[in-house]
């Protein structure tokens, strides 16, 4: 494996953050949209569960450049996020630490923004809105009281640092408490005896005992979404790092290895691990996802195995910015191509859409992964 060098680093850095200058006219009144439509994202509402993503692009260009025009971007969109919130537009889900982590938690952190820590807060405790007592798990979606959207799922994980801050930020427990409780409920289901992951879990709405695993993005039932097995590894980091339990990373250890024993030449996954050549479609945002937990989780290891895994996120990221990245902006308004969002199989309920694209978080975490890279950034998550 090639490892990506400190220079090419910067240079990754230094491309990505001037392709975010160039966005700034198109995306900083109006979001952007979950994924490209012909490697060119279009503009859309504050409505949809990826918006916070680009904000997040701006706050680690602000980092890598200190541009005060990012700065002034941040600002506007963290306005959009708290009329949001405390409007609730589109809010009735989980995904309020992908929202507002990147978009709001960041700028609180890097500028002191009183209004988005308000509106990070808010958002917080609209994300214990969705705890279901029976079963001690957060809900993924749909109304709280229909049987059929008794479920959790994969991605939660990443969500649940939201609520880790704001107990910080507040000093009320109840926060740390659901997200204790959800981590728990997740080891306990969402993980196979082989380090698999199932992308949803449904529990019994009147007993709170396990039912089954199923998936909606995945390929099928039995198979491993690559996108929830990669947001399973950064969650565990995280989760490590704010519960200090052991079981994180003995499960992470075992689901990194499934994850890396499927990879294909190119270590750039496909969208689904069952598939490990051939010409189904990669999911390009899976390897930047794995390179950030990989190096979070290094934080927390025995140096030896710490570069193990620091070894595997250089070599991700070399490729990708070998073979994945956009060149010339002419071509794409994106970072990465070759990503997937929502791919249809013969076993899942999925809308196809971004299927071989750039997608938002896409974008974000492989920003993410060369400023962890580059040293001394402070994580948001």
């Amino acid at each position: 494996m090639t490892e990506i060098s400190d220079a090419t680093i910067l240079q990754a850095l230094d491309e990505a953050s001037n392709q975010v200058l160039r966005n700034l006219p198109n995306f900083t009144y109006r979001c952007q949209n979950h994924s490209s439509v012909n490697n060119f994202y279009p503009a859309c509402d504050n409505t949809q569960w990826t918006c916070g993503f680009w904000p997040g692009e701006i706050c680690l260009a602000y980092e890598h450049t200190g541009s005060p025009a990012l700065l002034h971007a941040s600002y506007v969109l963290a306005e959009s996020f708290l009329d949001r919130i405390v409007r609730r537009r589109e809010v009735d889900h989980h995904d309020m630490g992908f929202l507002y982590t990147p978009s709001c938690v960041s700028l609180y952190h890097l500028d002191g923004s009183k209004r988005a820590r308000t509106a990070a807060l808010l958002a917080a405790d609209q994300l214990m809105t969705r705890f279901q007592k029976k079963g001690s798990f957060l809900q993924a979606w749909g109304n709280m009281h229909d049987q059929k959207n008794h479920r959790f799922i994969i991605d939660c994980l990443m969500n649940l640092p939201l609520l880790y801050w704001a107990s910080d930020q507040t000093g009320d427990e109840r926060y740390r408490e659901i997200a204790l409780s959800h981590t728990r409920t997740c080891l306990h289901y969402s993980f196979r005896p082989d380090g698999s992951t199932y992308h949803t879990f449904f529990m019994d709405a009147q007993t709170g005992r396990p039912l089954r695993g199923e998936t909606v993005q995945g390929y099928r039932f039995d198979s491993a979404w690559t996108r929830g097995q990669t947001w399973a590894l950064y969650g565990l980091a995280l989760s490590y790092r704010y519960t200090g339990d052991a079981i994180c990373i003995e499960q992470f250890r075992q689901s990194a290895a499934y994850f890396l024993a499927r990879l294909p030449a190119d270590l750039i996954p496909y969208w689904d691990l069952i598939f490990t050549e051939g010409d189904e479609p990669r999911d390009s945002s899976s390897a930047s996802i794995a390179a950030c937990a990989f190096l979070e989780m290094a934080q927390h290891l025995p140096e030896q195995e710490a570069g193990y895994y620091r070894s595997w996120a250089k070599a991700l990221m070399q490729n990708l910015f070998s073979f994945y990245r956009v060149t010339d902006p002419v071509c794409s308004n994106g970072l990465v191509l070759h990503g997937t969002y929502s791919k249809r199989s013969p076993f899942n309920s999925c809308t196809p859409e971004g299927v071989d694209e750039c997608v938002s978080w896409g974008d974000y975490f492989y920003m993410e992964a060369l400023t962890r890279l580059k040293g001394g950034w402070v994580s948001y998550w």
